[in-house]
Formats: C-alpha cells, structure tokens, sequence
C-alpha cells in the first residue's frame, strides 16, 4: 500500500479481479426453515391457561408470553422433581440464550400445553427446546433456552447438581 500524501493514512489498493468468480455458485449455508413439531418431539408437558392480558391488540397472545411459558414450564418441572429449590437452593438458572419460531395464533381464553425436551446437557449448562401446543397436535410455536447454572452468591458457573443432572437426562 501508499501513504496518502494530504493525511497521512495508508491507503491500500484494491484487489485485482480473479476472473469467473462471479459465475461460481455459492454454497446454500442457510439454515433450514423451522417447521411445527408434533407432540411426540417432546418428553414433558405443563398445561398453562393463557390470561386476558397475554392477547395483544391484534387479539392473539403476544410474543413476549411465549418466553414466559417456556421459563414456568421448565422451572415448574424441575421445582416438581426435586431439582430446583428457588428458595434454599444454592445453585440457580441464569438465561444466556433465547429463541421462539412462530407457526399459528394463540388466544385468550385457551389452555396451551407446552412440552418440553433437553437438547444438550453440557457441564454447568443446559440448552431447553421447548413446544407450544393449542389444540393442534403440531406446534404453534417452538423455541429454546439456555441456563447456565451458577452459585447464587458468586454467580460464577458450577458443576450442575447431581440430582439435577437426573433429571435432566430424562428430558434427553
């Protein structure tokens, strides 16, 4: 490269023309569509009743809901099975991670199943992938979460308990 002689900053030049690249396809690195699951994907379910205030002013259940069902159905789970004490506990969840794909409308008045599975277990981590279920047998909507599991003085990450460590493999 040069200098530019009225600033003093370097000035490059640009590369030459390799010929025929433009006519090279490129590689498809899109990710798949997501697409509704059935209720089969799944390995837990929390029945939720949706609230008058969760419809929003175009008259279904606003997205923000959905993040809130995806956290009172796992926490529900694993308060349920011994793995989460949220009041002497030492050990909480903290959400480093989220996502929601949406497929159908939801609304005020309807009970929504939500299932949900684990997709990686890692050592003081965890990735949730969770399924909304109206009365269809396919998702309405699916999304995940991730935990990391961390010493509710320090907030430093830990091994994840044994107890639960067990039940989350059997939401593998």
């Amino acid at each position: 490269g040069t200098v530019c002689e009225c600033c003093g900053l370097s000035r490059y030049r640009q590369p030459e023309a390799v010929p025929g690249w433009q006519n090279q396809a490129m590689p498809n690195t899109a990710p798949p569509k997501p697409a509704p699951e059935p209720r089969s994907a799944y390995k837990a379910f929390r029945p939720i009743t949706t609230r008058w205030m969760d419809n929003d002013a175009y008259g279904h259940v606003n997205n923000v809901v959905y993040y809130s069902w995806f956290d009172t159905a796992v926490n529900a789970h694993l308060i349920e099975h011994g793995a989460l004490d949220i009041h002497a506990g030492e050990t909480i969840g903290l959400v480093i991670e989220t996502h929601c794909n949406y497929f159908a409308s939801l609304a005020f008045p309807q009970t929504v199943q939500v299932g949900i599975r684990v997709a990686h277990l890692g050592t003081s981590s965890v990735r949730y992938e969770v399924g909304i279920f109206g009365e269809s047998d396919t998702t309405a909507a699916k999304g995940h979460f991730v935990h990391v599991y961390v010493d509710k003085i320090t907030r430093r990450p830990v091994p994840l308990p044994q107890r639960l460590k067990t039940v989350l493999e059997a939401l593998q």
